[in-house]
């Protein structure tokens, strides 16, 4: 059985929703315990981080993927989105999980990716204030280094931070690139998940 696990920064039913309709197995954990950061925050990003630490998040979704798989799953993809996409990283850094694909990542950094031992993919955006271009290309440099980790990364144009999943649904443009990202997610997955078939988290 394979398994992908969604940890994005808002909106994750929906985006689990559609990952499942393509034949995956999806499990959105809550990691942020129901406190996700809002644009109109009475704190700012550094001190409710100090309660969010995406660190801890990973290891105790650490312990979440080992009691999936002792029911049956056996391959697990990873998908991030802004403070998620750190947790995901994290996740790349072990032995867990398959792949990982992270979407307009916050807190990354180049350092971590000099430690990722699993295929990663990075969709960023053109006017990403929290990982621009620069970044990123930095990150694919990075990765460039150990030609033993397959990776794939894209700057999507003419779009800010949390284009994968904070879109304007009736902005047709925005709408547009956020299926775009979805897809190369989905195709990074496939390339590296077997997609389970007629499996529940109850069948060995």
């Amino acid at each position: 059985m394979n398994l992908t696990m969604c940890v994005p920064c808002v909106f994750p039913r929906k985006i689990a929703d559609q990952v499942a309709d393509d034949g995956y197995l999806v499990v959105v954990p809550d990691l942020l315990h129901g406190d996700p950061f809002r644009d109109e925050a009475k704190i700012s990003f550094q001190d409710w981080l100090k309660t969010h630490s995406p660190v801890e998040a990973a290891e105790k979704t650490k312990v979440l993927i080992a009691a999936l798989k002792k029911q049956g799953v056996s391959e697990v993809g990873v998908g991030g989105y802004c403070w998620g996409a750190k947790v995901a990283v994290e996740l790349s850094k072990s032995e867990e999980i398959q792949v990982a694909v992270i979407s307009h990542p916050s807190l990354v950094t180049v350092d971590d990716m000099k430690e990722v031992k699993h295929p990663i993919e990075i969709l960023g955006g053109e006017l990403d204030q929290a990982s621009p271009p620069p970044i990123v290309h930095q990150f694919e440099q990075a990765l460039d280094q150990n030609n033993k980790i397959d990776h794939f990364v894209k700057i999507f144009p003419g779009v800010a931070h949390g284009f994968a999943c904070r879109y304007n649904a009736s902005d047709a443009f925005a709408v547009k690139t956020a299926e775009k990202a979805r897809a190369d997610m989905l195709s990074w997955f496939n390339k590296y998940l077997k997609k389970h078939q007629e499996l529940s988290l109850h069948e060995s």
